[in-house]
C-alpha cells in the first residue's frame, strides 16, 4: 500500500484517547491509512506532502445544530445582523427598499433582539422609511418577528384577531397589533406571504453557506429545521455530480397541527434523501420545537416569568402530544431532535422520549435536546439514564447583552445561575454534542471552544468565567465538535477521530491549540479542511 498524502511538519491530535497525538498521518483515498513511523513508510515519489508548518491537523469538526438554509436565504435581505442600534436597522431598511424598487417584500434576518426595550418592536418605525411595502424582518434567534403595519394588514392581524396558536401578536393598550410577533404561530402566516427564491438561487445559497462551513473547519452539519419544499432544495444542490463541501443530516420539521397526517410525509422524503443524496446526505433526524426562547418570554418553564408572573411561556405541544408524536417518529426508526430551552420544555421532551422508549422497547435510538438552556436539578440525570444527546451552542454560555438585558431580568437570579449546565451533564455521565444554531450566533468552532472554555464574553469578562463551575476542558470542548457530533450522526465508526481505517475528515490550524491562551483561539487560522480526504479549504 502506498500512501496518496502524508500530514507531517506539526503535532497531531487525534482525538482517540488509545493514542492522542502523533507527527504523520497518511491518506489513501478517502480514508486514514497509518499514523507516526507507519504513515512515513508509506512515502514514495507520488505521495503528496502536507507541511503543517509548525500547526496542527485534527479531526474536522461536525456541527450538531444549524440552518445552512434558511440561515443563508435570510441573511440574502436587508442586512440587520451587524445594526447596533434601532436607527441603524430602520435605516438599512430604507437604504434597501430604495435599492430594491422591484422587491415586493423587504425581509431580513438576524438582528438583536435587545436592540429594543423588553424586546418590543414598533411597527411605525419602520412605516416611517416603507408605508407602501409590507416589511418582515427576524431577529437573530428566529423567534421574533417586526412588521410594519402592511406586512400586518396583509396576513390580516388587528384589534380583533385571536391569539395564535402557538404565537403571540404584541398588542398596543388597545388591542391592536404592536409590530412584534412571537413565535411561529404568530411568524408562520406572515412568513407564507412572502414570495421564496428561484430554486437556481436557494441551490447556490446553500453551496455557498456550505463551503464557509467547511472554510471554518466543518465536514459535516445537522440542518435542523427542513420544511418539504427544502428537501428538493437539498437534493438539487448535489445532483448531477455535485459534490458539496460537507456531508449533511436533514432533520424533517414536524410541527404540532396535523403532524399524524405528515408522518407518511417524512418516511417518503426519507427515502427521497437516501435515494437522492448521493452519499452526501442522510434524514435520520425529525425536528421539534418543544417550546420558545427565555430572552423572548416563550421558552416553557415550571415556574413563572420573573417579569410576568401570570407567565409560563409558551409550550408548543402539550406533553401528551409531544409523547405520541415523538413515539410514532420513533417508531418509524426516526432520531428526536428537539428543541427545548425552558425547564418545562426539557422536561416534557425528556418525558417524550421515556414514553417512546417504554412504547417501542429497546433500540439505539440517540435522541437529541438541543440548546438545553434550562434544565430542573431533578431532570439533569435523566439525560444519562435515557440516552439523550445534549446539543449546546456554547456561544451562548456567556453573559452577553442578550442574557444581562433581556434574559436574566426574566428568570431571576436562581433560575439565572444554572444555565447551561454543560459540565453538570458532562459529569452526569450525559453524552453531549456542540452546535453553532447558525445563523443565531457564529458558525467557527474555534469562537465557541473559547467560550466553552473560558465562560467569558470575547472581552474576557468576567474574570473567572460566568458560572465558572460550568466551564470544561479544552480536550472535552474539542470532543463535542468532533466525536461528539460524529456520535449524534450515528457515524462514531467513520469519523470525530484520527485512526487508521477511518475516514479522512481533518482541519489543519495555524496554531497547535493546546498552545494557544484559550482568549485566543478564535483568531487561530484554519489553513485546510478535508472531507474524506478530498480538500473542501
Amino acid at each position: 500500500m502506498r500512501a496518496d498524502t502524508i500530514f507531517t511538519g506539526g503535532r497531531i491530535h487525534t482525538g482517540d484517547p488509545a493514542s492522542p497525538a502523533t507527527d504523520a498521518l497518511a491518506v489513501t483515498g478517502d480514508r486514514i491509512t497509518a499514523l507516526g513511523d507507519a504513515a512515513r513508510a508509506l512515502r514514495d515519489g507520488r505521495t503528496e506532502t502536507v507541511d503543517l508548518a509548525g500547526g496542527a491537523l485534527l479531526p474536522s469538526w461536525g456541527d450538531g445544530h444549524v440552518h445552512p438554509l434558511i440561515g443563508g436565504i435570510g441573511l440574502r435581505g436587508v442586512p440587520v445582523r451587524d445594526c447596533t442600534d434601532l436607527a441603524g436597522v430602520v435605516e438599512a431598511v430604507r437604504v434597501w427598499a430604495e435599492q430594491h424598487p422591484e422587491a415586493e417584500w423587504i425581509t431580513g434576518d438576524a438582528f438583536d433582539p435587545w436592540l429594543a426595550e423588553g424586546g418590543l418592536f414598533d411597527a411605525a418605525l419602520l412605516d416611517a422609511v416603507v408605508p407602501d411595502r409590507p416589511v418582515l424582518l427576524r431577529t437573530m434567534d428566529h423567534h421574533t418577528g417586526w412588521a410594519n403595519s402592511e406586512a400586518l394588514r396583509r396576513v390580516g392581524y388587528t384589534a380583533a384577531t385571536p391569539e395564535p396558536v402557538g404565537g403571540e401578536i404584541v398588542r398596543r393598550p388597545d388591542g391592536s397589533p404592536l409590530g412584534t410577533l412571537r413565535e411561529f404561530g404568530a411568524l408562520d402566516p406572515v412568513r407564507a406571504l412572502v414570495p421564496p427564491p428561484e430554486l437556481a438561487d436557494q441551490v447556490a445559497v446553500l453551496r455557498g453557506t456550505t463551503s464557509a462551513l467547511a472554510a471554518a473547519g466543518i465536514t459535516w452539519v445537522q440542518d435542523a429545521w427542513v420544511e418539504p419544499a427544502q428537501v428538493d432544495i437539498w437534493l438539487a444542490a448535489v445532483a448531477d455530480g455535485h459534490r458539496l463541501a460537507v456531508r449533511a443530516g436533514l432533520g424533517l420539521l414536524l410541527a404540532p397541527g396535523g403532524w399524524r397526517e405528515r408522518l407518511p410525509v417524512l418516511v417518503a422524503d426519507r427515502a427521497r434523501i437516501e435515494a437522492g443524496g448521493a452519499g452526501q446526505l442522510s434524514a435520520r433526524a425529525v425536528k421539534f420545537f418543544a417550546d420558545g426562547v427565555l430572552e423572548s418570554g416563550t421558552a416553557a418553564l415550571l415556574e413563572p416569568y420573573t417579569d410576568c408572573p401570570q407567565s409560563h411561556g409558551v409550550a408548543n405541544w402539550t406533553a401528551q402530544e409531544l409523547a405520541d408524536a415523538v413515539t410514532a417518529v420513533d417508531a418509524l426508526g426516526f432520531q428526536a431532535h428537539i428543541h427545548a430551552i425552558g425547564d418545562h420544555g426539557v422536561r416534557i421532551a425528556l418525558d417524550a422520549v421515556e414514553t417512546a422508549a417504554r412504547r417501542n422497547g429497546p433500540r439505539n435510538r440517540r435522541p437529541v435536546l438541543a440548546h438545553v438552556q434550562l434544565v430542573d436539578p431533578a431532570d439533569l440525570p435523566r439525560f444519562a439514564e435515557l440516552g439523550v444527546i445534549a446539543n449546546f451552542e456554547p456561544l451562548w454560555a456567556q453573559p452577553d447583552p442578550l442574557m444581562t438585558e433581556l434574559t436574566l431580568p426574566r428568570i431571576g437570579p436562581e433560575r439565572g445561575a444554572r444555565q447551561y449546565q454543560i459540565a453538570a451533564l458532562l459529569r452526569s455521565g450525559a453524552r453531549i454534542s456542540f452546535g453553532s444554531d447558525w445563523p443565531v450566533t457564529r458558525y467557527e468552532p474555534l469562537a465557541g471552544l473559547a467560550t466553552a472554555v473560558t465562560r467569558q464574553t470575547p472581552e474576557g469578562l468576567p474574570s473567572g468565567g460566568w458560572l465558572p463551575e460550568e466551564r470544561i476542558g479544552l480536550a472535552e470542548a474539542l470532543a463535542a465538535y468532533s466525536s461528539g457530533v460524529a456520535h449524534q450522526a450515528f457515524e462514531e465508526d467513520a469519523w470525530g477521530v484520527l485512526r487508521p481505517g477511518f475516514r479522512a475528515d481533518l482541519v489543519h490550524l495555524a496554531a497547535d491549540p493546546y498552545a494557544v491562551p484559550v482568549g485566543e483561539l478564535a483568531g487561530t487560522a484554519v489553513l485546510g479542511t478535508w472531507l474524506g480526504g478530498r480538500r473542501t479549504h
